[in-house]
Formats: structure tokens, sequence, C-alpha cells
């Protein structure tokens, strides 16, 4: 039997989601700041439209509606769906005011784009985008990457109790250490240290590749973020092609793979613990997996004639591996290149490195490693007590911090996401054949959205019919909560119309 929810679980939920668009409408005040600078008085205004309107609604929000109840598991997903889904129309408030979209669902999209990382955009003429406004971007992602909520709630809360349920309901189940606060603390501890490498080694590249030094300095900071958080946004619309440099790409690709690996992962490398490391079954499948697409890229390149230069082959090649695998999207070629000149094979394997995402726990999208690691060790298992005698007793089991033994339970919890994202990539590859694309157009272009990664075919375009554009939203949203916290919302609203008090 349905239980509606009472006024008291309204108000919970109401008050955290107002936590969230406060934090939304402080980090507003970085690019806000950053634009007074410039004296970019019109992005000034934009900025200052949208940050107060995030910071009143969300403090007030607080204010009216404060409560100490402690979270339960429902309160918190509900929490974490809604906040996912107001947060990008805080965001999207001063992108529609700079006219460089078509309407308010564009700016949506790509505010969307940005906190879920995912990296698509239907911005118009991106090259000539203020640098402010960049700045808000490529934020996003550094926010959204590490969990707008957790990035609220670390500074805001006072018990590892209230962030708990939220925690889990951005994705995330790899508590570092046992208090959640500091989990989320270390979290961010790591994402500064790489802000501060990262940013260096790009500045240094972005010298070699001829940029002055503060023009090196603002893409060093901006293509850190989109990269180490798997985004993809980039300051031009040529994306890291647009660097034309080796070195600039071997270190975007460094961060990338940084950015692919779990928090819990970064842990142990940062306690000297690289045996450990290096024995743990989720990086290993990884490993596989890359391995793999990236040979079959380059054999499906070479097969294409794409590139007569082997150097320029090895370099795309790699590049976009790395790019589909992490959920990153950046790009070194042309969308077009994709469905004109890369043959068959290799876009195909592009495909499925986005669909397989990388490291659980990371800021990377898709299905993740261990749940393909763990369904394959499940059918090897199942085929070997097949062949076993009946009295064998057969077991997998896999490491991660210890022996783990596979359970039907660990089976059924991952197939059942597998299979999900596979529905989500298949339902909005449906949508765009509808409206006229190619199977194979539709199905690179929503699972590039389904995974958050943000390479294109050349589908996305703010010519694109509303629905479609809904569409992507919704598989960016669904892709980056990875269905749970979703699912929760309808039936908490389904309980809102009939459920009984």
């Amino acid at each position: 039997m349905l239980i509606r929810p009472e006024r008291d679980d309204l108000r919970l939920i109401a008050f955290y989601v107002g936590k969230v668009i406060y934090g939304i409408g402080l980090l507003l005040l970085i690019p806000l700041v950053y634009a007074l600078v410039l004296a970019e008085w019109n992005d000034v205004t934009a900025l200052a439209v949208g940050a107060s309107l995030a910071i009143i609604i969300g403090r007030l929000t607080e204010v009216r509606l404060y409560t100490n109840h402690a979270l339960d598991w429902s309160h918190g997903m509900v929490t974490v769906a809604l906040a996912w889904l107001l947060g990008p129309v805080f965001l999207a408030i001063p992108l529609y005011l700079t006219d460089h979209y078509a309407g308010f669902t564009d700016a949506f999209f790509d505010a969307m784009s940005g906190l879920t990382t995912s990296g698509l955009a239907l911005i118009q003429d991106l090259d000539h985008l203020s640098d402010a406004m960049q700045v808000l971007r490529h934020l996003s992602h550094f926010a959204g990457g590490q969990g707008i909520i957790i990035v609220v709630l670390t500074v805001f809360a006072s018990s590892a109790a209230q962030v708990g349920t939220l925690y889990v309901g951005e994705g995330r189940d790899d508590r570092i250490v046992p208090n959640v606060i500091r989990t989320a603390r270390f979290i961010y501890l790591v994402a500064l240290t790489y802000l501060v490498v990262g940013t260096t080694a790009l500045f240094l590249a972005g010298l070699h590749a001829g940029l002055r030094p503060g023009r090196a300095l603002f893409h060093g900071v901006n293509i850190f973020m989109a990269a180490f958080d798997t985004g993809g946004f980039a300051p031009y619309s040529s994306s890291i092609g647009y660097y034309h440099s080796a070195v600039f790409e071997a270190v975007v690709i460094v961060l990338m793979v940084a950015g692919g690996l779990s928090f819990g992962m970064h842990f142990q490398l940062w306690r000297g613990r690289n045996a450990e490391a290096a024995r743990d079954f989720e990086l290993r499948t990884l490993a596989t997996t890359f391995s793999a697409i990236t040979l079959l890229v380059l054999i499906g390149l070479g097969r294409s004639g794409a590139y007569t230069d082997a150097g320029a082959l090895f370099r795309k090649g790699v590049f976009t591996a790395v790019s589909a695998h992490t959920g990153t999207g950046f790009a070194v070629n042309a969308s077009t290149a994709f469905a004109n000149d890369w043959g068959l094979i290799a876009p195909a394997m592009i495909v499925i490195a986005m669909a397989l995402g990388a490291m659980a726990s990371s800021t990377a999208g898709g299905m993740k490693a261990i749940r393909v690691g763990i369904a394959a060790k499940a059918v090897l298992r199942d085929i070997r007590r097949v062949i076993a005698p009946d009295s064998a007793v057969v077991l997998a089991s896999y490491h991660q911090k210890f022996r783990r033994i596979v359970t039907d339970a660990q089976v059924r919890a991952a197939i059942t996401i597998l299979v999900l994202y596979l529905l989500l990539y298949l339902g909005g590859a449906l949508v765009a054949v509808y409206y006229g694309y190619s199977f194979d157009k539709a199905m690179f272009e929503s699972t590039s959205a389904g995974a958050n990664v943000g390479l294109s075919i050349g589908v996305l375009s703010p010519d694109n019919p509303l629905p479609l554009k809904w569409t992507f939203i919704l598989q960016m949203y669904l892709g980056r909560l990875e269905f749970m916290a979703a699912f929760a919302l309808i039936g908490y609203g389904v309980a809102m119309v009939r459920g009984k008090l």
C-alpha cells in the first residue's frame, strides 16, 4: 500500500533542496566577480540576476522551512532528484541572457549538460562567448563532477547522517573513509590538488602551443575542469583540436584518465598503495576494455584510410578512445569525421567505449567497469557450473580492497543497471530515428547523452525539434543519477497522488 507523504516530509525535502539552490547561487558569484574584473557588463547583469534569484529563493526556502529532522533513504533520493532538476534552471538563467541561445530550453540543455559533465552543447557562436561565461560553463563541470549535493552539504551540513543518502543518491557508493563528510572533503582535496597540478601542466602546454601567458592560464584552468571532471566543454567549437599540439593532447589524456579513476583508487594511490591498486578488479577490467577498444579503433582507422600518416592515426585514435571511455567528450576531429571518414569499426568501438564508461565513484558516466566486470564474472561462473560435476561448488571472486565473492544479489544489481542503460541508449536513439536520423548516428548521439560523454556525430543542433532536445536532457539526467534517485522521485509523485494517509 502506498503511503502519502506528509507535510513534514515535503518540508524536509524542500529545506535541503533550498540549500542546494543557495549553493548554486554562491557558485554563480565566482564568474560574476570575474565579469566585474573584466568589465563585461552585460554578463555582470546576467550573472547577478541568476545569482540573486538562486540565493534569495534558496535562503528563503531554508529559513521558512527550517527543520532539524533527519533524512531517511526516500527523502535523500527525492532531494537529489529534485536538486538535479532545479539546479540547472538557475545556471541556465545567465546563459540564456547572453543571447547565445535560441531559447531557454537550449540554455537549460547546456546547464544540465554542464552539471552532469556531459559536454553536449546547443550554444551558438561559442567561439565568441565572453570569458566570464566560459568560466561559468566549465565551473559547472567542476561542481557537477564532484556532485552539487556534496559541494553544498559538506560545507553546510553538521553531521554525516544528513549527507549519507544524498551521497548515494548522486550515483556514488564508495566511502573512502567511514564518515561520509570526510569522504566528500577528501574528494575535494583530490580535485583541488589536481587543479593546481593540472592547470600548471596545461599552462605550460598552452605556452608550447603558442598561446600568450594570460590566455594559456585561462585555457589551462577551464580545460582542466572539463578534463578532470570528464565534462567535455571547451572554449572553442573545435574542442582540443583548436590547440594543434600533441603535447597539449598528452596532458589532457593524463587528466581524462585521472578523472576516470574512482576517488577510492586515488586514495589508494595517495597512500602509496600501488600494489593494492594494481590488484583492483575494477581497474583491471577498465584496462582490459580500454586496451581492446583502443586496438580495434586503431585497426578500424587503418582500414578506413582516413589518415595516411601513421602518427596522426595513432594520435587521433588513442585520444578519441580515451575521451570516449572516460566519458569526457573532448574531440580532435570534426564531428562529421565519425560518419564520413572513420568507416564502420572505429565509430562502433567509440559507441561501445562511451556506453561502458569508466570506474564507479569517479566523475565519469556510463555503465561503469565494476558492473561490466561482475556481469562477465557471473557469465564465466555459470559456464563453469554447467561443465563442473554436480558435487562441485563453483564460486567467482574478485579483489577490491580485499577478496570478495560474487553473489547473486550483486549480479542482479549489476545486470539491472546495465539493462537500464541499454534501454536508455536505445530509447533515445529511437526518438532520434523518429525525427529522421539514421540509426547509427542516432545511437552514437543517444549513447553520448545517456553516458554523459559529449562526443557528437552531428545530430545535435539548435534546430533539433524540442522533443528530441528534451529526450537528450532526460538521458543526461537519468544517466548521471544512475536511475535510482529519479525512480524514487517518480514513486514519491505517485504516492502524493494515489497514496493513502
